[in-house]
């Protein structure tokens, strides 16, 4: 029952932050540059930091830009982004759950293709991994933190 009600409001929390973020998106092709985005969950765990050099022609600027740790409800996804040439080149995994054998096993076939889909992308749209429906979300949120911080 406590699973259900938590997975309840991690799609209710998702379902608000992608509407916020198509708004923003929306807004900033119109308007002067948006605010930053921020997300979170009263579960994560906010531990971030950067290092960036100069701008280059592109969304972001180039340099490496750590996420916050946010909760996979069996552990705590946290990535690190590297970016060149103004886009998104590569994303490390820094912690994910990896103590269960189920979590280990859910983990190695969906962080590849969140890997890939966020570099496709070049942002937080991306579809999630079925049956990792908690590590997609955690790793939106921490891609979400890193990618604010490199924002041009």
């Amino acid at each position: 029952m406590k699973k259900a009600i938590i997975s309840i409001f991690v799609i209710v929390a998702f379902a608000i932050y992608s509407i916020h973020a198509r708004n923003e998106q929306n807004e900033s092709t119109v308007s002067a540059p948006s605010t930053s985005l921020q997300t979170g969950s009263s579960n994560s765990t906010t531990t971030s930091s950067s290092t960036t050099t100069t701008s280059t022609k592109g969304a972001y600027q180039d340099g490496t830009y750590t996420g916050s740790a946010a909760d996979a409800y069996y552990g705590y996804i946290q990535v690190k982004i590297t970016v060149s040439g103004g886009k998104l080149t590569d994303v490390a995994f820094l912690q994910y759950p990896n103590d269960q054998r189920e979590s280990q096993e859910i983990n190695s076939e969906a962080m590849p293709l969140l890997k890939q889909e966020a570099i496709t992308a070049q942002s937080v749209q991306i579809d999630g991994v079925s049956g990792a429906t908690d590590t997609s979300q955690a790793f939106i949120e921490s891609l979400s933190s890193a990618l604010n911080q490199a924002k041009a």
